[in-house]
């Protein structure tokens, strides 16, 4: 067996001090902030409530929480303290104490999946029909994030996994790209009066419908332009690729997507897709969750369920 030195001993820490029950305090007390109401939410006595809150604070050396009215606000390390407690409990209840290993055919809890406004548009039917085609009695819940709100997210609403474009990567979570997309030109031939390919001239003439999460009106394809001295003019932006799929038909538009979204029939009807005249950086769709996950089993099921959707051929690391 291999040994593992943690730097940490046992005999490091006063664990005659130390109580489960106490942590399962300090959760009821940061929910309701109130000592009588977290007392009746576990089913104890007031003053065995204050007795658990004194001993919290002796044992942490913090006073944890402070009297504001009829509140006990939490102070800033009883905040720092949350998400930790929070999850040895998780890791207590679901890897400790629950001795049955995952199993997808009888799991009955649900899956939260982050995806991006672009991964949920093209993968989240797909995603939705596998996990229900191997874990029936599973719940599924899909959950808007993006690559600045991620961490956030993924911590508040306890994400099993992300997918989506996360061009870095935030203390304490884990990665791993799926494939590289590609751009393409979506355009109405019959509105713009242009045929395919498009050139240079073509593109920068025609005025340009831009998807953009955060607003932006430039992205890299007007740094490229600069290349060439040349400029376009984008005179329409949406958030959504909903939006900009249909907005581009039966008008002087043209569009930069990515290949696999040009690629859905109810985008592509009556489009024309080509080439971009010029160079559009890919970009990584990859999953990513965070490297404490309390049931191991439950995540890397997930893991190889998701990359068999979106690349059958994708090897997931172990």
């Amino acid at each position: 067996m291999n040994k593992i030195d943690s730097g940490l001993h046992v005999t490091d820490i006063n664990w005659k001090g130390i109580d489960l029950n106490l942590l399962i305090a300090f959760q009821a007390l940061l929910k309701t902030q109130s000592v009588s109401q977290a007392a009746h939410e576990l089913h104890i006595s007031q003053s065995a409530m204050s007795h658990s809150l004194a001993r919290l604070r002796q044992m942490l050396n913090d006073p944890l929480f402070h009297r504001q009215g009829h509140k006990m606000e939490p102070t800033e390390r009883a905040l720092q303290l949350a998400s930790d407690v929070q999850l040895v409990i998780r890791i207590v209840k679901n890897n400790i104490l629950n001795s049955e290993p995952f199993t997808a055919q009888s799991y009955t809890g649900s899956f939260k999946i982050g995806l991006t406004d672009y991964a949920e548009f093209v993968f989240a039917p797909q995603i939705f029909d596998q996990i229900c085609a191997k874990a029936p009695n599973a719940k599924v819940s899909f959950i808007r994030v993006n690559r600045h709100n991620l961490a956030e997210v993924v911590e508040k609403e306890r994400l099993d996994l992300a997918i989506g474009s996360f061009p870095s990567l935030a203390e304490g979570f884990e990665s791993q790209p799926l494939y590289q997309e590609s751009h393409v030109c979506l355009y109405d031939t019959a509105a713009t009066g242009v045929e395919p390919p498009l050139n240079l001239e073509q593109f920068c003439q025609l005025p340009h419908a831009l998807v953009s999460p955060d607003g932006s009106w430039k992205t890299g394809v007007d740094d490229a332009l600069k290349h060439y001295n040349k400029t376009r003019t984008v005179q329409v932006l949406s958030q959504n690729f909903l939006t900009i799929g249909q907005l581009i038909k039966g008008r002087n538009l043209t569009c930069i997507v990515p290949k696999l979204m040009s690629m859905i029939p109810f985008i592509a009807e009556g489009l024309t897709r080509c080439q971009p005249p010029i160079e559009v950086n890919d970009f990584t769709i990859s999953m990513l969750w965070r490297s404490n996950a309390s049931n191991a089993d439950k995540q890397q099921w997930l893991q190889h369920c998701v990359a068999s959707v979106i690349n059958p051929d994708f090897s997931i690391k172990e």
